[in-house]
């Protein structure tokens, strides 16, 4: 396969393997009790409740916000940092931003029911950076999460960059996240392949930005998907299970 000067890598799915569960009830109990132990009493359906409508309205807000400035449509993220915040204010409550972090720490460490590395993941990188190539990450993600889950990991070093969507405002397949990667690290998107293990974002959003893909289909991929993908988007690289080893052999093939 044709050899790239940048490889910039999915993080969910690609290199790591989660499940997170943010409807269980248990998860809700234990931060009801979290809220009300600093004064915001909360039933914990009336907690999820109230987490879901304020998400919903600060997505819808950012979308409409963004459709008077693009031409394009745009993919908001919000920080969710900010959800945790008004659900301490609309109680009363003034939280600082140390609490604000723990908060959603508490609640993404509830969620997750588990998260590792799929096997090779960090061999994969060292491979990369070894052979002096440009190895970034572009992740739809949070960052009070997920920062702490790559050093818990131990890949946060292996990284030459990381954007995390939350810090944009923007996620995949938005073609103005890529534009970002490009402008911050100078990376070209003619010399660099995406891996992702999600047609419809990964995917689509370096066709969009003029960057080849190579799609891996994980667990955690959407089932609905295929390795060909739709008629407006492909990849041009596919494996059709998720083995980290023999995509750093293919990655690296004409080094050996």
């Amino acid at each position: 396969m044709k050899q790239y000067r940048n490889y910039v890598f999915d993080l969910y799915g690609t290199l790591v393997d989660i499940r997170t569960d943010e409807t269980d009830r248990k998860l809700w109990e234990h931060m009801s009790l979290f809220y009300g132990y600093y004064g915001a009493q909360y039933e914990a359906e009336e907690l999820h409740q109230a987490y879901l409508t304020l998400v919903n309205a600060k997505e819808k807000a950012l979308k409409q916000e963004n459709a008077v400035q693009y031409s394009h449509e745009s993919y908001p993220e919000i920080p969710i940092e900010e959800v945790f915040t008004e659900l301490y204010e609309v109680k009363g409550v003034k939280p600082d931003s140390q609490l604000v972090i723990h908060t959603g720490q508490m609640f993404r460490a509830h969620s997750t029911k588990y998260i590792r590395l799929y096997a090779h993941a960090g061999e994969l990188l060292t491979a990369l950076k070894e052979a002096d190539r440009g190895v970034y990450l572009l992740s739809n993600a949070q960052r009070i999460f997920t920062e702490y889950e790559l050093f818990y990991l131990g890949i946060h070093d292996l990284f030459d960059g990381i954007l995390i969507s939350s810090d944009y405002g923007c996620k995949k397949p938005d073609e103005r996240f890529y534009k970002i990667l490009a402008e911050k690290y100078g990376v070209s998107a003619a010399e660099s392949l995406m891996i992702g293990n999600d047609m419809d974002t990964d995917i689509a959003g370096a066709a969009r930005a003029g960057m080849d893909s190579f799609y891996i289909r994980s667990a955690i991929s959407p089932h609905a998907q295929t390795a060909v993908g739709t008629k407006h988007t492909h990849a041009d690289y596919v494996m059709s299970r998720m083995n980290l080893l023999a995509l750093k052999n293919r990655l690296l093939a004409t080094d050996r």
